[in-house]
């Protein structure tokens, strides 16, 4: 990308990310169709075909150690401007595959707050798709959170209803029931949150998709959060109140894991 590319300057740019760890690559098919989706979506030209997609990645995860902790990511981007600078030139969309060594986040907890910012709408941001230019959003949330002790954020619709994390999505335990925050077209609604989902419901536990707000987190037995990057991991304090290790985030993770290896 030079000074010139369209996506270097005004974010023409879609991604995904699949995870290789453990001798495994879950879902890496679905993510690398997803980043195909989101091409579409913000009319760049999805060139490169999910299958050719997964064998690039296959082929590139050689080169490391076989049990390697490695970042996927597909990308696609426009190169040149359209007659309006504002957007870019689809047949332009150029693409790239780039793999990574990139440790797994340990599970050792972490702490959360609700943010002031908010989420964009789908009429005014493509929060259907993987693009970059939704991030700047999420890491002022970041900064805000961090900059007053904690780790991440609780992030909200338009509405004031819980949407996700700055980083991930997000769930709540009570009374033994899984909550998590239907998706409402105004957070991605992310592979791992659903195979989680699938996973959790296949063991019998209750798994209910609703309108949640924070103080329902609050008040919640336990938390924990979903992501590529991360897969399965706790919510060890939510304001200034301290969470357990919970038994259906362990639950959770433990399915997942096993999954993974299947």
């Amino acid at each position: 990308m030079g000074p010139r590319t369209h996506a270097a300057w005004l974010c023409s740019v879609v991604f995904d990310g699949a995870r290789a760890f453990e001798g495994v690559t879950p879902d890496l098919d679905r993510h690398c169709a997803r980043v195909n989706d989101s091409a579409k979506k913000l009319f760049l030209k999805p060139v490169v075909s999910t299958e050719t997609w997964v064998q690039l990645a296959r082929e590139g995860m050689t080169r490391f150690e076989k049990d390697a902790a490695l970042y996927i990511r597909p990308m696609y981007w426009g190169e040149k401007e359209a007659p309006w600078v504002q957007s870019h030139d689809p047949e332009s969309t150029q693409w790239c595959l780039c793999i990574y060594e990139a440790a797994m986040r340990a599970p050792k907890g972490f702490s959360i707050t609700l943010s002031p910012y908010r989420r964009p709408t789908l009429d005014t941001m493509p929060v259907d798709a993987k693009a970059g230019c939704l991030y700047p959003n999420n890491s002022r949330c970041l900064f805000e959170a961090q900059a007053r002790g904690f780790d991440n954020a609780i992030v909200c619709d338009m509405l004031g209803n819980v949407a996700e994390l700055a980083t991930s999505n997000v769930f709540m335990a009570k009374g033994g029931v899984v909550f998590t925050p239907v998706a409402n077209g105004t957070f991605l609604n992310g592979i791992t949150r659903q195979r989680v989902i699938g996973l959790l419901r296949q063991s019998g536990v209750s798994v209910v998709e609703k309108t949640l707000t924070y103080p329902d987190f609050e008040a919640a037995d336990e938390i924990f959060a979903t992501g590529n990057y991360s897969k399965v991991v706790p919510v060890t304090r939510i304001g200034s109140r301290p969470l357990p290790f919970g038994p259906l985030y362990a639950q959770a993770r433990e399915l997942y894991w096993t999954f993974a290896h299947s």
